[in-house]
């Protein structure tokens, strides 16, 4: 069945549509373009983040904060739209927040958006969405969604690479993305930048922010060390041969291919190859040691609900924001393992493998060995 282009053309006429608004461009122009559309739009904001619980003082530069959800209401009354703030905080803090510190104490690295959006954002924007009588929910993520004559829904690489987040929705199911909308999947920064300044919208302005939203330009450690204590328990740093290099000061503040602050003198460059959480160890080894020809991820979700096959040729992005690679994929109970022909650099347990087919998203799951 041949597929059909994500937009108006998905319903016989605009409905009524839930737009998550974080107060940045990427979402009001969302919106704005859905009104534009003929959509009755309701802006929905969810305050997830508790100020001042993290190491860094409140302000500005956060997202996810009370300074975010002005700056989306702002832009509603811009364009005129209902706007709605939903508390999220204690549960982003218990579905996020706390298993992300956790998975460093497990000697894993995690990816915590790739969980907000499937245990936390999108779940919400649907609820939220209901009680507006709402049928139809958008965000202003670079994907596209498009949709065969049946109705299946296909998550899509956005048509400008770089911006590209399928990554981080890779865990949507079909009940949430074929009732979804990503109205910037087919336009770069600049434009939306542009058409934010000519409809008078506050965010066009607005800095870009990538950093991780609950750590507020803040770095992680300091956050996984003042909540987790233990996280600061030393262990041996090793060779791959097992030999003593020296100490560490805890685990959780290393990550597989790091080479900088190891706290060690050799004569050759060392690397992070693994992290022993068993034995508090944190292995260094040469670049060659590093994993990176295959790996065995946990948790698979696919996008069309079950795998193309027990075994098929694909290409997988196995960290956010990088270029998807060739591997041959062998599905193994509820995971899948990828074979790669060519190394990528420093596979690591907590981050998502990401199966692609060109454009289209497969499914995905998280990496919990590699080698």
């Amino acid at each position: 069945m041949g597929k059909r282009r994500e937009g108006k053309d998905m319903n016989d006429k605009a409905g009524k549509v839930a737009v998550a608004m974080s107060g940045g461009v990427d979402s009001s122009v969302a919106a704005a373009s859905l009104c534009e559309e003929g959509y009755e739009v309701v802006g929905v904001t969810f305050r997830m983040w508790v100020e001042g619980s993290g190491p860094a003082p409140p302000g500005p530069a956060g997202r996810c904060s009370l300074f975010d959800v002005e700056a989306a209401a702002g832009a509603a009354r811009v364009l005129g739209i209902k706007h709605v703030v939903i508390d999220l905080r204690w549960r982003f803090f218990s579905e996020v927040v706390e298993p992300f510190a956790r998975e460093y104490l497990r000697g894993r690295t995690p990816n915590p958006c790739v969980e907000c959006n499937r245990r936390v954002k999108f779940p919400a924007l649907v609820e939220a969405a209901a009680a507006e009588g709402a049928d139809l929910v958008a965000t202003g993520h670079y994907a596209r969604v498009e949709r065969d004559a049946g109705g299946a829904a296909f998550l899509m690489r956005a048509a400008v690479e770089e911006k590209d987040q399928s990554y981080a929705l890779y865990g949507l199911g079909q009940e949430i993305l074929g009732r979804c909308f990503f109205p910037n999947g087919g336009r770069s920064k600049r434009e939306l930048r542009k058409e934010a300044l000519t409809r008078g919208l506050p965010a066009a302005e607005k800095p870009e922010s990538q950093e991780i939203c609950f750590l507020r330009g803040g770095d992680y450690r300091d956050f996984i060390a003042s909540r987790f204590p233990e996280s600061l328990s030393p262990g041996p740093i090793l060779d791959t041969s097992g030999r003593v290099l020296g100490e560490h000061r805890g685990i959780a503040f290393y990550t597989v291919g790091q080479r900088r602050g190891l706290g060690v003198s050799t004569s050759h460059p060392l690397y992070v190859a693994a992290l022993d959480p068993s034995r508090r160890a944190v292995v260094l080894g040469s670049r060659e040691e590093v994993p990176g020809d295959r790996l065995k991820a946990e948790s698979a979700h696919w996008m069309k609900g079950e795998p193309p096959g027990e075994s098929f040729e694909a290409e997988a992005m196995a960290r956010y924001n990088t270029v998807p690679v060739p591997c041959r994929v062998k599905v193994a109970g509820n995971g899948f393992e990828a074979f790669f022909d060519q190394r990528v650099w420093a596979l690591t347990p907590g981050q998502h493998a990401v199966l692609y087919r060109g454009e289209e998203i497969l499914g995905g799951g998280i990496i919990a060995s590699a080698g």
